[in-house]
């Protein structure tokens, strides 16, 4: 078993790219009314819209021969505009025009290893001060700090957040992962209800990069070929979608595609274990939330692994959608983990495990491996929210009350964890 992540992670992972095309977010329920203002500023007509393809599962490469498309029932649209295009439908945008808002489309990258070197040795030092501490006449004095650890039944992860004491499987439940894919040949999910699609244009749903594959076992994933349980909603339907490329980055558009289909075919839980550093909220992204909730569906995703200082990134610190933190085994913050910004007003929302968390990868990269980020968190989050959703018929903005009310409480600022450790019900 690899402890270090295998799955390339670009060096611009950190920058904020755009593509050169626009994201157009219509109001709400003005769908229709956008595209004719769209037309009548700037020409465009014709664009690919995800409901004419079959499971609302659009063909992306339909972008480039219809000049854009159009995802209804997110009520956006992804387009290229010349720049007299732009500067026209930017002057028709307004309070009183269809069109709420008009952003660049950006890049977004599976969020890697965040461990760094100063954290392990921080982490060495910490557990020897408090073996020193222990041993000494004030041992009384101190309160236990208490550690989980993998064994033969199952992750630390599922003990720390109780989910391998729950009797809940996930049953019922649709679970949409959208991230490099996965290996569909695995094993470990040999029987399992699956449904995949690929919307990064030009690659098929198998993932050759191990991101994706790691992050459904521990959202939807049972045991081990030697009984170590690793996954959490393991009887539940998962909806693959391949939205970043097997390098691990992926445009908005092909995000958005993957929300769409997913939100479209009745997914409960979206999980998305993606993002990039911009600070500043995307207004594209907290409109597709609250939509997404309005239709029953929770959007969780990783807070992003350039913290402490650094605060959440897109599109985590949408306030719509759930952005998880990560912690370690003894239930502290790792370094990489991003925080709140207050005066943004975007925040973690809570925290899960997220170091050294062991789980599926695909065959040709060993099977199994232990993973570091708040990517392994979020994953944790949403097989938890599956089973809430299961036990509770709760979906949409009372299933994330749920979750954030059942949080275990920790002595750690809100601004890294927010409401907690995520439970098992």
């Amino acid at each position: 078993m690899s402890e270090q992540p295998s799955f390339p992670i670009p060096e611009t992972a950190q920058a904020d790219e755009t593509t050169g095309r626009y994201i157009i977010t219509f109001r709400d329920d003005a769908v229709i009314e956008g595209l004719d203002l769209l037309n009548d500023q700037t020409g465009i007509r014709g664009l690919a819209n995800a409901a004419d393809f079959p499971d609302s599962a659009l063909d992306l490469s339909q972008i480039e021969a219809a000049g854009g498309a159009v995802f209804p029932t997110l009520g956006v649209a992804v387009v290229s505009l010349d720049e007299g295009g732009f500067s026209s439908i930017m002057t028709s945008a307004g309070e009183d025009s269809a069109i709420l808002a008009i952003e660049p489309e950006r890049t977004f990258y599976a969020i890697g290893d965040g461990l760094s070197a100063d954290y392990l040795r921080g982490y060495r030092d910490a557990v020897n001060n408090l073996y020193d501490k222990a041993t000494t006449t004030e041992a009384a004095e101190i309160e236990k700090q208490e550690c989980f650890s993998d064994d033969s039944d199952s992750t630390w992860g599922l003990k720390a957040t109780k989910a391998i004491d729950s009797l809940l499987t996930g049953s019922g439940m649709k679970v949409a992962v959208l991230d490099t894919g996965m290996d569909l040949q695995h094993p470990d999910f040999a029987g399992r209800s699956i449904v995949s699609q690929s919307f990064v244009p030009g690659e098929d749903v198998q993932d050759g990069n191990s991101h994706g594959t790691h992050c459904i076992g521990t959202a939807c994933g049972f045991k081990d070929l030697n009984g170590r349980r690793y996954g959490i909603a393991y009887e539940s339907t998962i909806y693959v979608g391949k939205v970043l490329s097997n390098a691990g980055s992926g445009a908005s558009g092909w995000i958005l595609a993957g929300m769409e289909w997913a939100i479209a075919n009745g997914c409960q839980v979206i999980s998305m274990s993606l993002g990039n550093t911009n600070p500043k909220p995307s207004t594209t992204y907290e409109t597709v939330g609250r939509r997404a909730l309005q239709n029953g569906c929770l959007i969780v995703a990783a807070a992003g692994n350039h913290g402490p200082t650094k605060t959440v990134g897109q599109p985590a610190n949408s306030p719509s959608i759930m952005a998880v933190a990560a912690v370690d085994n003894c239930v502290q913050v790792p370094d990489f983990s991003a925080t709140s910004d207050l005066i943004q007003g975007t925040k973690v929302d809570i925290a899960a495990p997220g170091v050294k968390v062991y789980s599926s990868v695909p065959m040709n990269k060993g099977r199994y491996a232990a993973y570091n980020g708040t990517s392994m968190a979020t994953p944790h989050v949403a097989g938890l929210a599956a089973l809430y959703a299961e036990s509770t018929g709760k979906r949409g903005a009372e299933l994330w009350q749920l979750l954030t009310a059942y949080a275990m409480a920790l002595p750690l600022p809100n601004t890294r964890v927010g409401s907690g450790l995520v439970q098992a019900p």
